[in-house]
């Protein structure tokens, strides 16, 4: 059955109408390489500096600290192995917490490879990092602390300005990764203390397959892709013209549109929280209860199991995600579900609803009508 209600726009989001139309002539009629001299290659190159600099106008930055890339996990992958390699010389130990997306945490296992250190900090019950715990963990060859803005999983916000602000005060590099809070939450990197952050267009109605980094001006990076002299030689490959468009224009939409998104998906978040804790018996809410990004709900049931509790729900044409993957038949609890605590007996039942801008009221009665219905099957058999 073909989904009549998403709700995974964690894991991807459409591309809005506008988007696609500003994208539309880079993918036709002005197709020129950026890096050719001639005009139709200028007037490629001109779309991703006026690409540029709108991002970085809506982000609070300036044009030379952001940075195109293919997306979240390439922008977590070079700040973390680049910085690492750079500043090997004064030490060799990073921070970073339990709960990172996989690009982060497998970057600092990939690092651990190679004889570096890396201390995985324990999240409370909501999933929160707290500054005491950043700075505790410091020592005096720590180069990097990783802390995500907030979480995929859970939704958690993460104080990012608390810890950006105790780490420059110590002279301690700073990265966030940002995909799900791009877009989604207001984020000035005037204001906010980090060196660098991860974003990803596809999160934000942009088109798949391209991202930005952010690197604050005095903190910049060696190259992480060797080639041509792209992106001021440091990330080598033609550019993806019409992504790189279409993002601008997503982040534009949904930035302008935040005052009136956000609050709604937040009024609706918590009438849905509310109806599936009060309506059926033995689920608990995961993360932090109002310290979370605006659409994301994510739950554990207990005596149900989220691979067939997710196939029932496709067949009502409902599309969410499970907290925890199927491996081989068996359902492996994610690593951000054991770092919070979820009793055993509610985490195999972890599910993960995330709204977005044409979610409604009809929407979330109708897929808690239907979880209830599904539960009660699931737990009677």
């Amino acid at each position: 059955m073909s989904c009549r209600i998403y709700l995974d726009h964690a894991a991807t989001t459409e591309i809005l109408p506008q988007v696609k139309e500003a994208m539309e002539p880079y993918l036709m009629e002005e197709f020129g390489n950026a890096s050719t001299a001639y005009g139709m290659g200028q007037e490629t190159r001109n779309a991703i500096e006026q690409a540029r600099e709108r991002i970085a106008g809506i982000m609070d930055a300036q044009p030379e600290e952001i940075y195109f890339t293919s997306g979240g996990s390439e922008s977590d992958n070079w700040v973390i192995k680049n910085v690492a390699g750079e500043k090997k010389n004064l030490g060799k130990h990073l921070i970073t917490c339990k709960i990172e997306h996989h690009a982060v945490l497998r970057s600092c296992q990939y690092l651990e490879q190679l004889g570096y250190e890396v201390t995985y900090l324990d999240v409370d019950s909501y999933g929160q990092v707290s500054p005491e715990q950043v700075l505790s963990a410091l020592r005096e060859d720590t180069t990097l602390v990783s802390i995500m803005t907030g979480n995929n999983e859970i939704g958690t916000i993460e104080p990012i300005g608390q810890i950006g602000e105790a780490l420059r005060k110590r002279g301690i590099a700073f990265h966030t990764d940002a995909v799900q809070a791009v877009g989604q939450i207001p984020i000035s990197l005037r204001r906010l203390p980090v060196d660098y952050l991860s974003a990803s267009a596809h999160k934000f109605h942009g088109p798949k397959g391209v991202g930005f980094l952010y690197m604050r001006k005095n903190k910049g990076l060696s190259s992480f892709i060797h080639g041509g002299s792209q992106e001021k030689g440091k990330r080598a490959g033609t550019e993806n013209v019409a992504g790189i468009v279409g993002m601008a224009e997503a982040l534009s939409i949904s930035t302008k549109e935040m005052h009136q998104v956000r609050p709604r998906l937040i009024r609706l978040r918590n009438y849905f929280v509310e109806r599936l804790l009060h309506e059926i018996p033995q689920v608990r809410l995961n993360g932090h209860p109002y310290k979370r990004l605006p659409g994301n709900v994510n739950i554990s049931i207990s005596g149900v199991d989220a691979t067939s509790l997710l196939v029932l729900l496709e067949e009502e044409g409902i599309c969410a995600s499970a907290g925890s993957a199927c491996n081989t038949g068996q359902t492996r609890i994610s690593h951000v579900i054991e770092a919070i605590g979820v009793p055993e007996d509610y985490a195999p039942g972890t599910v993960r609803f995330t709204m977005g801008r044409q979610t409604d009221k009809r929407q979330i009665d109708e897929t808690v009508d239907c979880l209830k219905r599904c539960v009660t099957l699931l737990r009677e058999t």
